[in-house]
């Protein structure tokens, strides 16, 4: 059966539903309910039935889908246990030692964010409540420690080598290479999008500029003016989230935390994973690339992140941080935490299905080939991500809306896969940076204890000078198709307007106020 224009209807009411609800998980199911319905010739009923029967079902009970599944389950596990030995309060302590400026100490804040990698969640929490205390005596304002933290922390997650975001991705880029017949490793093509994530790089970029050349502009620059010269780290009558509203790191009383705890899982996790590449793709029979090629990346991260659990989770009982059975409830809890991802990804899959049984995809691609350039195709994704973020709150439902239609339309349109799914990526997390309901942004308002609106005011400026930035950066790549003639042309635009918007709306603080304080 040819549907034609009305095959946009499941994606399309995904969308608004989302905009409207600013729930991903209800406007995913209803997107899925609708194609099923339409298949089975408009009756709501049968159309009930069979989403469950003939999409949500068979997506979660694939074994592919179930290797997905698991192996997200074991990075919250990993997360729990990295939070319990508090590994990343030493890291933190090591650093803010050897800073003594206001400068220093944000450099110092951004770098820990890096470390951080492996998770958004944990990054915004743990730096947040570890560094405020060193930012608070340098006198950086909250608004300043509330962007260095979202602005480090959700980019790096897409920009390291695994990640919670990684596997989640792994999982929709998966689902749609079976749907396109494509063999190739879903791990291998994130590891590929990296260099074309160019929002996340710019924004990274920019953080590292704010930092050092102290070109601060806008809402931020009359923060960190006040927070210098009075000592007002937050402006008057402001509402900072409460302490006791955070899920902050638990570190057992009278423990001094130790580095390795939180550097030998992580060194373990990232050493066993090119290793496991190798042997699940067939090496030495195959050799070296093919194997990496042809590599079960889902197995591979699994057994990585199994491994790397049990390490972490020996390493408490040796310091005898908590007993057997608490670490079965830490168990429990880790996988637990993943609930909202598992929910997300299975109706990603489905409505993934849904759409290519009515030939979405096909009706998208046959549209854009008359009517857009393929050069501004990857704006134009990043442009319609960054809405869907933006009012939605949700990079990860961004991403479950989008990937199914940017993966198809680069395949048809001979535009590289790698860059469709990059804009994706940067698409949604520049909307998540702006948006003031974004799980990522409240968390990083509640992990420096600033003033949500505050954060929210303040960071908009940035965020949007290094999406246009962005933009110039796509752009750039969609007529050459090189990341690095991209990434120089967006570095430039991006310095050019921060020392241009720090020149007519900046308020430069005296440098007698960048020195130590204590």
């Amino acid at each position: 059966m040819e549907f034609g224009l009305l095959s946009l209807l499941p994606p399309v009411i995904a969308i608004v539903l989302a905009l409207i609800t600013r729930n991903v998980i209800p406007a995913l199911f209803a997107g899925v309910w609708l194609g099923a319905t339409m298949m089975y010739g408009w009756n709501p009923f049968m159309g009930l039935y069979a989403s469950f029967s003939d999409f949500i079902i068979p997506s979660v009970g694939d074994p592919w889908s179930a290797t997905v599944l698991i192996y997200c389950g074991l990075f919250g596990v990993l997360i729990a246990f990295l939070q319990k030995t508090g590994g990343a309060h030493a890291i933190a302590n090591a650093i803010s030692n050897r800073v003594k400026t206001a400068r220093g100490t944000q450099g110092s804040t951004m770098l820990f964010g890096l470390i951080i990698f492996f998770d958004d969640y944990f990054n915004a929490l743990t730096v947040g409540s570890v560094m405020r205390s060193v930012t608070d005596k340098m006198r950086v304002s909250r608004e300043k420690l509330a962007y260095v933290i979202d602005s480090t922390s959700a980019p790096i997650s897409l920009l390291g080598p695994v990640s919670t975001w990684v596997v989640f991705v792994m999982g929709l880029i998966g689902a749609q290479y079976t749907e396109l017949g494509i063999t190739e490793s879903e791990y291998m093509t994130y590891i590929f999008t990296i260099p074309f994530n160019f929002y996340s790089i710019l924004a990274l970029i920019l953080v590292a500029i704010i930092i050092f050349t102290r070109w601060d502009f806008g809402p931020m620059a009359e923060a960190e003016y006040r927070a210098r010269k009075t000592g007002k780290l937050l402006r008057d009558d402001a509402e900072p989230p409460s302490d006791d509203e955070m899920l902050d790191v638990e570190i057992a009383e009278g423990y001094t935390p130790k580095m390795r705890n939180m550097i030998v899982p992580l060194v373990v996790l990232i050493v066993m994973i090119p290793p496991l590449f190798l042997w699940t793709g067939g090496y030495p029979e195959q050799d070296f690339v093919t194997a990496f090629g042809e590599a079960d990346g889902a197995t591979s991260i699994l057994i990585a992140a199994f491994v790397a659990g049990v390490v972490a989770m020996l390493m408490g009982m040796q310091q005898n941080l908590y007993s057997f059975k608490e670490a079965m409830s830490l168990i429990v809890s880790g996988f637990r935490s993943m609930v909202l991802v598992y929910i997300i990804l299975a109706l990603a899959w489905s409505i993934g299905s849904v759409t290519t049984e009515l030939g979405t995809a096909e009706y998208i691609v046959h549209f854009a080939e008359q009517t857009t350039s393929p050069a501004a195709i990857p704006v134009l994704l990043f442009f319609i991500g960054a809405i869907v973020a933006f009012t939605t709150g949700s990079s990860y439902g961004t991403f479950a809306i989008m990937i199914p239609i940017a993966m198809p339309l680069a395949v048809s349109m001979d535009i590289s896969m790698y860059l469709a799914i990059a804009a994706v990526f940067s698409g949604g997390i520049f909307g998540d940076h702006c948006s003031p309901i974004s799980d990522t942004t409240i968390l990083s308002s509640a992990g420096s204890s600033c003033d949500h609106v505050d954060h929210v005011n303040t960071q908009i400026p940035y965020a949007v000078t290094a999406g246009i930035s962005g933009v110039a950066a796509f752009f750039t790549a969609g007529l050459t198709d090189s990341a690095v003639v991209a990434i120089i042309i967006g570095a430039v635009v991006l310095i050019i307007l921060t020392y241009i918007l720090n020149k007519v709306w900046g308020k430069p603080t005296p440098k007698e106020y960048e020195v130590s304080v204590r």
